[in-house]
């Protein structure tokens, strides 16, 4: 079921780069397994899944530790200061770099590891009171403070789009996300390479593809419902 599930994402994210003219290799999968067991991630490196999401640090590190076959593991959800220490080299991407004070402590927890850690910048574009993130028109200044951090790597931006039931209402939200992605990459910044636009979940990925999304984070749409009673 879930390689099924799994192949009809593949085809819709094929679907999306014929709309907008690219090329499909240009668009990783994050298939966000946060909450879901082990076993279900075995089950789709068996079809060749590589690259999973996780929310929750500790959860990100016991299935790093425990997986049968190493697999690229990125930290999509927030990150407090006091759990960098679980992930920090057990990830291949922090998608949700929001302030300076995290980075900091990202560059402290690297350095003891000697690792340079690659990270996107969380923006919040639709500025919602619940999100995290920082706002557009601070996103420039935040990484050029970043920018300065000797084991941190600026490889983009994220956000999350409001939840919507017509897809159609984010647009305005990717296609300025794209546009301050590549401003900020026409600054030629140092140690800033603004290549990986990860934004589009389930209800609205094709939408964030056809508007420049480069990561798509899939969950529903692979594992089914979360079940968060724990």
């Amino acid at each position: 079921m879930l390689a099924e599930n799994y192949r009809i994402v593949e085809e819709q994210v094929k679907e999306a780069c014929k709309q907008s003219g690219r090329d499909p290799k240009d668009v990783t999968i994050i298939a966000v397994s946060k909450t879901k067991p082990l076993s279900d991630i075995e089950e789709l490196i068996k079809i060749g899944v590589t690259e999973f999401g996780e929310n929750y640090p500790q959860e990100l590190k016991t299935k790093y530790e425990q997986v049968s076959t190493p697999v690229h593991f990125h930290q999509i959800g927030h990150l407090q200061t006091n759990k960098v220490k679980y992930i920090i080299d057990k990830t291949v991407l922090i998608h949700s770099v929001d302030s300076y004070r995290l980075a900091e402590i990202i560059e402290k927890e690297a350095s003891k590891h000697n690792i340079k850690i690659p990270v996107l910048i969380e923006v919040n574009y639709a500025k919602e009171a619940t999100k995290f993130g920082v706002f557009p028109e601070d996103t420039e200044a935040l990484i050029r403070k970043i920018a300065r951090l000797q084991h941190i790597e600026v490889q983009g931006l994220m956000t999350s789009a409001p939840l919507v039931e017509n897809p159609e209402e984010n647009r305005e939200y990717f296609s300025g996300m794209r546009d301050l992605l590549l401003d900020i990459k026409s600054k030629n910044i140092d140690n800033v390479h603004m290549k990986t636009l990860s934004m589009g979940m389930t209800n609205d990925f094709q939408v964030a593809i056809e508007e420049g999304a480069t990561m798509v984070r899939v969950g529903t749409a692979i594992f089914g419902a979360r079940n968060y009673a724990k």
